[in-house]
């Protein structure tokens, strides 16, 4: 090529890059290479298994599914039509009516729900000792369920921490982030922070105080801070990460939980806006499609930037796609309306079958070819950022070698370095070595 036709074809793509909605200049910051603190502040029993030792009954946790057998009569216990009306003791076999999820109040006391979503409790409209399943929240007399075990069973006490944390991460770690080449960190919180430090069960409090720290530390170090909103009220996916109970989906059902999160981002945007490393709020992590809608999920959306707007002009604003969507497009059009946004995106070689026999190299091969197909897909010159906010050197190949998984991260890591936005890792700490970050750097996996 011509020498003077590439370099007026290098200028011509400058300036299509210089003008999309979500980059303000070549000294805002981008792009972030950061970490995300996974459960910290929202609590992930998989991340850290053995926190969970000394609880009693620990079987027995939040959205435990339990069947019910008579031990008279010998049939299973029954949400006649899946919930509405009584619970019988008639069922020789066991299914989904036959099937009850927990909500645990104490080591032995009990809410139980239904298929239908109802909660079991005695009938109050009638002579008081029938049982049935009516009620579309739990109360005292849905109060059912005191588990009464063999003392030889029990451990010790039921951990309940004052502070809130689940993981302890301390100024020490925000040190190593820095000094290892990251410059930014995603923050996973809860609805409930905003109503710390009493906010309703069985959530515990102290993570206003630990989030206040971690923008101190991240201040101290020069560090960016994203807050990400990881459990919507009623939740957006319906997994625990949500803070779902019992694997149920509710968020935008209704316009009063829609609403309630609008206010939690006002809470934190307002809290934050004057710190120097604040510097994006993202509104939902992984909405899954059906359940939410894109009609529900934009019109949230867009009172969650005017909510951000009122307190920041310079915070951008992260939105995240639906999981599930046909169309991975879909909030391109509408993000175009903003200025600072940018698109979440979440890659994982592991969930969907396709990967489960795939070798090493045609994981590889697809990072470079569908991964990087996939982003400049969503890629707009005239719309929003990407950013792949969740990522992770975990597959499902067996017996990789080290050399195996440092030609895996390292693909990835040329891959999602092209997303204007940047990248986060998931996650800080975890047991599970290659999904920490902090190990696969200190055994030389990921070099930064």
């Amino acid at each position: 090529m011509n020498t003077k036709l590439l370099f007026i074809f290098s200028i011509t793509c400058l300036c299509i890059l210089s003008s999309s909605n979500g980059r303000t200049g070549p000294d805002d910051g981008l792009p972030v290479r950061a970490v995300n603190l996974g459960g910290w502040l929202v609590t992930e029993g998989w991340i850290k298994p053995s926190l969970f030792d000394a609880i009693p009954n620990k079987d027995l946790l939040d959205g435990s599914s339990v069947q019910l057998k008579s031990v008279t009569v010998g049939k299973y216990l029954c949400a006649e039509t899946g919930g509405g009306t009584i619970i019988v003791a008639n069922r020789s076999a066991a299914s989904t009516w036959e099937t009850f999820s927990l909500w645990r109040i104490n080591e032995t006391t009990f809410n139980l729900r239904v298929f239908n979503r109802q909660f079991v409790g005695l009938d109050s409209h009638g002579n008081g000792v029938d049982i049935v399943a009516v009620a579309n929240a739990p109360s005292q007399i849905q109060t059912l369920i005191h588990v009464v075990r063999n003392p030889n069973d029990l451990k010790r006490v039921r951990i309940r921490a004052s502070n809130g944390f689940y993981l302890q991460i301390v100024e020490d770690d925000f040190k190593f982030i820095k000094e290892n080449g990251l410059n930014a960190v995603r923050i996973p919180v809860g609805w409930w922070i905003a109503s710390d430090p009493n906010p309703p069960k069985p959530y515990v409090g102290g993570s206003l105080q630990a989030l206040d720290n971690a923008f101190s530390w991240a201040e101290k170090y020069g560090m960016k801070v994203i807050i990400d909103l990881h459990a919507a009220p009623g939740s957006q996916n319906g997994w625990e990460h949500s803070a779902s109970r019992d694997r149920s989906q509710e968020w935008g059902q209704t316009d009063e939980n829609s609403q309630q999160t609008v206010d939690v981002i006002d809470f934190l945007t307002a809290r934050y806006a004057n710190s120097p490393s604040l510097f994006a709020v993202e509104l939902m992590n992984e909405p899954l499609s059906p359940g939410v809608t894109l009609d529900s999920l934009t019109k949230y959306y867009r009172a969650g930037v005017e909510a951000v707007r009122r307190h920041s002009q310079t915070a951008y604003v992260v939105l995240a796609d639906r999981l599930g969507a046909h169309e991975p497009r879909e909030l391109l059009d509408f993000a175009k309306g903003f200025t600072k946004v940018a698109i979440d995106v979440h890659h994982y070689n592991l969930f969907s079958p396709m990967f489960e026999n795939l070798s090493v190299q045609q994981n590889i091969d697809y990072v470079n070819i569908n991964r990087a197909q996939q982003l400049s897909h969503i890629t707009d010159p005239n719309g929003p950022l990407v950013f792949v906010g969740e990522w992770t050197a975990a597959w499902r190949v067996k017996d990789a070698s080290k050399a195996d998984y440092e030609r895996y991260a390292a693909a990835q890591l040329r891959v999602f370095g092209q997303a204007q936005f940047g990248w986060a890792y998931w996650t800080l700490k975890n047991v599970k070595e290659h999904w920490s970050l902090e190990w696969v750097i200190k055994n030389g996996i990921i070099k930064l």
